[in-house]
């Protein structure tokens, strides 16, 4: 298996880890289960065919698991489970489901199944009836057809030349190029558009298996239509088929006629395709909890003209910046508006500086999966390919949607303001009935970059998720009520959204409104350097690389600098910012170095001091470009968003010094630290009505 791992030996990137996992042994095959969530009902997500493991239930485990107890585990075959020679009959698999039944203690299940997975879910609602609350069957591959289509249409019966194409059952054509095979396959489970990433996904969890072992998965197993339709007879407890109409591999007819012969309710999901709890998990996700966990009728209602103004504001949490600018401009709405209510949604280390603020954070935040977590867990030594990095928190975005979503379900609010909440904005878009209030969207750059080492394939990537972007505004122009850009036109980076796409500039003037940048003060009233317990005859620097744990090599670095720079400025007091995630005593000491944690109000401190160390962030560059503050920046290696979006900005106000981290040493940055520091600038002027203007474009949604 290559499964990855964290520093700390379990996989990265989850939204929610099991509350306990283990194996099981039946018929001395191995067989690794997980458990989340508490409560009744269980929601039993069955395996699929070998060719995955259960981790393609990775969209559903979160929400459910909220609403009551799930239980998952990889099929014989694949994942953490063994792998034997034989023994992949239904009815192995059926008899592996119960005896994970028994090892976690579940009596009784509502079973949830994919594709082959039906045949074993088949099996079990029919012989257990006393084990199976509920059945629900997403995309079955069953032998039922209906008679109004051509079932050799589909990938499941297709017998393709090959020199035409990878048929299903040229076995050698899967031992001769096993990857090429994945490729194919789940491009046909994958038929909608934009799906480069859960295909992606599909075929990493193909590798952890063999082509032998998927050989033996298929010869000679399967059920017959005859068994299969008395099965169904037998079936007692109630049915669901979520069916998508554009599945490529079985067709939408097997779908049809398994809720037909089953008696069961029928969802068809119109222009998906094979995998829709992957493609479209909101609408997947709210089908399986209506059917296992119905919602509860909201006790309490309040006619519109009797409710008070409320907003729920969504802050990113992927850099701390984000908060300032956004407690500034709830500030200036208050003034708009006096009678409003703020609640937000947000997560640490958001939560941090808001309640310090005396903001209200909803209760719901902290049900929410951290972004931050899996920002560092996705960084190297100042290195982090911060667009591989979105793509892979795709589960974490649903996660949090489906927090959002159920939040407005409960709560009545007139308007949603989202900073760079990518999760609200893209599920918005993807499914534009959940809706319910006004919605402005913030950013400060627009356009994911492609890094030049990222080869075509980035290249390709980045272009799609563009185009997606660009679809979705198309589509959808009223999903976002207000688009508000932080910053100017001139903030805009050159070039176009990719091939054949439009300029990034000419797309974002026709589709966003300007608010210049929001620095969330006025830098005539901070530079108070005795306030701040700083004399005038020492030279302050100090070093921060914000909310995340993703500068603690550049900390380090910095830190192994200080000696030489105090040799070469006598006078320099030098004063280190962990932040709130990393521990100051990892980091090493010297002598006359001062190590502190967060520092509320952080933006004061740099505009007092004479040099600052940082990132390439834009927030806190463009505080120190505001104040008139002399300062290093290092953008991290791969952050396509510091290296091009913000290096952009920074260049237009003639404002920092860049550096390389990698070719950058300490002895490198103690001469940057003697030349830089207390320089006078001649940086452009920053607007400092910034927040006023993004204020009063949201006071109109109001």
């Amino acid at each position: 298996m290559d499964i990855q791992m964290d520093e700390r030996g379990r996989e990265q990137s989850r939204a929610r880890y099991p509350d306990s996992s283990g194996y099981i042994k039946r018929d001395g095959v191995r067989l690794h289960y997980e458990v989340y969530g508490s409560g009744e009902p269980t929601v039993f997500l069955l395996p699929t065919w070998s060719i995955i493991h259960s981790r393609h239930w990775k969209m559903q485990i979160p929400y459910l698991a909220r609403h009551c107890r799930v239980v998952t585990f990889d099929g014989r075959g694949n994942g953490r489970s063994d792998r034997p020679a034989t023994g992949y009959e239904e009815a192995e698999f059926a008899a592996d489901a119960l005896a994970v039944m028994d090892a976690t203690g579940t009596d009784r299940a509502v079973i949830v199944s994919l594709s082959c997975g039906a045949q074993w879910a088949l099996i079990l609602a029919a012989g257990h009836p006393d084990r199976v609350t509920g059945a629900v069957f997403v995309c079955p591959a069953l032998p039922l057809a209906s008679p109004r289509e051509d079932p050799a249409r589909y990938l499941w019966d297709l017998v393709l030349p090959t020199d035409e194409g990878w048929p299903k059952d040229d076995f050698a054509a899967w031992l001769r190029d096993y990857r090429g095979y994945l490729e194919f396959f789940f491009s046909q489970m994958f038929t909608e558009p934009h799906s480069t990433k859960p295909a992606e996904d599909c075929v990493g969890w193909g590798l952890e298996t063999t082509a032998e072992t998927i050989l033996a998965t298929e010869i000679g197993n399967g059920l017959d239509e005859t068994t299969t339709r008395d099965l169904c007879a037998q079936v007692r407890c109630p049915v669901l088929v979520i069916q998508g109409t554009a599945d490529a591999v079985t067709g939408p007819g097997r779908g049809i006629a398994l809720a037909e012969a089953t008696g069961g309710d029928l969802v068809l999901l119109e222009g998906s395709g094979h995998g829709p709890h992957v493609r479209d998990p909101v609408k997947v996700n709210l089908l399986l909890r209506d059917f296992a966990v119905p919602a509860r009728t909201r006790p309490r209602w309040v006619r519109g003209q009797a409710r008070p103004k409320r907003a729920l504001y969504i802050s990113s949490p992927i850099g701390l910046g984000h908060t300032q600018r956004d407690v500034a401009i709830a500030a200036e709405l208050r003034k708009l508006h006096p009678d409003l209510q703020i609640d937000w949604l947000a997560q640490h280390p958001v939560t941090t500086v808001l309640e310090a603020r005396g903001e209200r954070v909803h209760p719901a935040s902290a049900h929410l999966a951290s972004e931050s977590g899996h920002i560092e867990s996705e960084s190297a030594e100042h290195d982090l390919h911060a667009f591989q990095a979105i793509r892979r928190m795709d589960e974490i975005m649903l996660a949090n949607f489906m927090v959002f979503h159920d939040l407005v379900r409960e709560d009545d609010y007139d308007l949603w303001i989202g900073d760079e909440a990518w999760e609200l904005d893209y599920y918005l878009h993807e499914n534009p009935e959940q809706k319910r209030a006004a919605y402005a969207w913030f950013t400060d750059f627009v356009g994911w970059l492609p890094m030049p080492d990222g080869g075509d394939r980035e290249a390709f990537v980045a272009a799609d998720y563009n185009a997606e972007m660009i679809e979705h505004i198309a589509r959808y122009p009223r999903v976002r009520d207000r688009a508000i850009f932080v910053g100017d036109p001139d903030d805009i980076v050159p070039g176009s959204f990719g091939p054949g796409l439009p300029l990034i500039r000419d797309w974002t003037e026709q589709h966003y409104d300007f608010a210049g940048y929001v620095t969330g003060f006025d830098p005539r009233q901070l530079g108070d350097r005795r306030a701040l317990g700083y004399r005038d005859d020492e030279r302050v620097c100090i070093v921060t690389v914000g909310g995340s744990g993703v500068g603690g090599h550049l900390l380090r670095r910095v830190i192994a600098a200080f000696p030489q720079a105090k040799q070469l400025v006598p006078e320099l007091r030098m004063i280190v910012v962990a932040g709130p995630r990393i521990d100051p005593a990892s980091l090493p000491a010297q002598d006359g170095l001062e190590v502190h944690p967060y520092v509320h109000e952080l933006y004061r401190h740099l505009a007092a001091c004479d040099l600052a160390v940082v990132q390439g962030g834009l927030t806190t560059a463009m505080e120190l470009t505001a104040n008139r503050r002399p300062f290093l920046y290092f953008p991290l290696s791969h952050h396509f968003e510091q290296n091009y979006h913000v290096r952009h900005r920074l260049d237009r106000y003639r404002a920092g010094r860049c550096l390389d981290y990698q070719s950058t040493g300490p002895d490198d940055i103690a001469a940057a630290i003697a030349a830089e520091i207390g320089r006078e600038v001649d940086y452009r002027p920053v607007a400092t009505d910034g927040a006023a203007r993004a204020a009063s474009m949201l006071a109109s949604l109001l």
